[in-house]
């Protein structure tokens, strides 16, 4: 049979149910850091039963593959690179299924960091500009409140 011909293409479907459930998480573990619920989403889209997808979540939890801890760490660490405040960081982590009690240990390790990273974001939009009324200050404390920083932090910078 030729390999252009119709009954020899398969669809991607069949070549994801003809794969184990945790075949197809390495794979995906091996593009990126996913969390355990990330990972018990996207197969279970795939389609793999529940009892296939929580053994695997199992034996490659228990194997090193996948951790919350180092999805946690890693996550922070790409948000706080692209200027983000740990209330919005905290809320993502939580969206994707990480434990709180995790999210508390890797989040608030270096509290000072935090306000650099806020002081870093407020001079990279405003460039030292002085506040020109009540409107540019809210307009101010709307940004860094959206970018994730708590409205304590960002009082002691926008004065």
């Amino acid at each position: 049979m030729n390999k252009f011909e119709p009954g020899s293409v398969q669809s991607k479907k069949s070549k994801a149910k003809q794969s184990s459930a945790k075949a197809s998480a390495v794979r995906l573990l091996a593009r990126r850091e996913h969390s355990a619920f990330e990972i018990e989403q996207k197969l279970a889209q795939r389609e793999f039963a529940p009892d296939e997808i929580r053994q695997a979540v199992s034996e490659l939890t228990q194997g090193g593959w996948l951790s919350d801890e180092r999805y946690a760490q890693a996550y922070i660490r790409m948000r706080q690179i692209k200027g983000f405040g740990p209330v919005k960081i905290q809320l993502e982590l939580s969206e994707r299924g990480v434990d709180e009690t995790i999210i508390e240990q890797y989040l608030y390790r270096d509290d000072h960091h935090w306000q650099a990273l806020l002081v870093a974001q407020y001079e990279k939009k405003y460039r030292n500009t002085d506040i020109s009324d009540y409107a540019d200050k809210t307009k101010r404390i709307r940004f860094l409140q959206y970018r994730g920083f708590s409205l304590d932090a960002i009082m002691n910078v926008v004065k």
